[in-house]
């Protein structure tokens, strides 16, 4: 595997605080200021993408790292949680990003070894290990009783 990889995408403004992005391959996403801050409502905005990329990266991690830990399950899900707070200094930054990730397994005797996987997950996550967010972790594992 290669030590560097280029990923570039392209924005593009259409009008008042709206925006398409776009990458080569990829569907356009609509992208805008957030209503907190003057824009749009229903559109994605960068703090919602910010969080979003901490939270897919955590999923794409812990399920590169499910098998190699013989862990068995069968289901994750995860909610994440952004704070954005006024810096001072520095204007707005996002100061923390809670994961809630939620994991269905199948036998009690694995509950361990999901806690371990998840924090691995979350320690080795390139996007987490990229944002000086502080990012924190709530998980929930679930063995059904069938």
């Amino acid at each position: 595997m290669s030590t560097q990889h280029i990923y570039a995408t392209h924005v593009q403004w259409k009008s008042e605080k709206i925006g398409n992005l776009t990458s080569d391959g990829f569907s356009e996403i609509e992208v805008a200021t957030p209503v907190d801050f003057g824009g749009h409502e229903g559109i994605w905005s960068p703090e919602h993408l910010f969080v979003a990329s901490a939270n897919v990266c955590f999923m794409t991690t812990f399920l590169a790292l499910a098998p190699k830990f013989g862990l068995k399950f069968h289901s994750f899900d995860s909610d994440a949680i952004g704070k954005v707070e006024k810096v001072e200094g520095k204007g707005f930054e996002v100061t923390e990003i809670m994961l809630k990730p939620k994991v269905v397994i199948e036998d009690s005797k694995d509950e361990a070894k999901a806690l371990k996987v998840l924090a691995k997950s979350e320690k080795y996550c390139l996007i987490s290990n990229s944002m000086k967010s502080e990012i924190l972790m709530e998980p929930e594992v679930i063995v059904p009783f069938f």
